[in-house]
């Protein structure tokens, strides 16, 4: 009786997960270097900013999705607010993503599918600033996991800020 308990299990688990990164590219790219536009010189000590987005969406191929990484650096001068450079990227992803419960799409689109491409969009920030005359931007790993719990956390405050005010009956 346990084999056949067993033989009934397994046939209803659900099918594992399957991710396949069907291609990945450059969307748009801009790197303005301000620094050399206005003919500055002299040592500065850069701070450097990041700020990360992205977005994700079905595409009309049945268990495809694009996903959008989003990146903008801002180098400026920490002692007189200069900027020296700005480089916004915008990489993408198509995957072709099966066996994931409606409820768990949505996260698996927004962490792990960046998580696939970042390194690669890591790399062109990086030869990126090369090129353009700066030290390299190497970019820490992103939280990709803290980054959709933030952005959970921000929709839910503002939804509560709209929300109007009911009395107490």
């Amino acid at each position: 009786m346990a084999e056949n308990e067993n033989g009934a299990a397994e046939a209803a688990q659900p099918q594992a997960p399957k991710m396949n990164v069907l291609a990945q590219f450059v969307r748009d790219m801009s790197f303005e270097n301000i620094l050399a536009q206005k003919g500055a010189s002299g040592e500065a000590q850069p701070d450097v900013q990041v700020q990360v987005n992205i977005d994700a969406k079905k595409r009309s191929t049945e268990h495809q999705y694009d996903v959008l990484l989003k990146l903008k650096v801002t180098s400026k001068s920490k002692t007189t607010e200069d900027v020296f450079f700005i480089l916004e990227l915008e990489y993408a992803g198509i995957f072709h993503i099966e066996n994931i419960p409606d409820e768990q799409l949505h996260p698996f689109l927004m962490i792990e599918c960046p998580r696939m491409i970042f390194p690669f969009a890591r790399r062109i920030v990086s030869d990126v600033t090369r090129d353009g005359g700066f030290p390299p931007v190497n970019l820490d790993m992103i939280d990709f996991v803290a980054l959709y719990r933030n952005e959970l956390m921000r929709r839910q405050a503002a939804a509560q800020a709209e929300a109007p005010e009911t009395p107490n009956a």
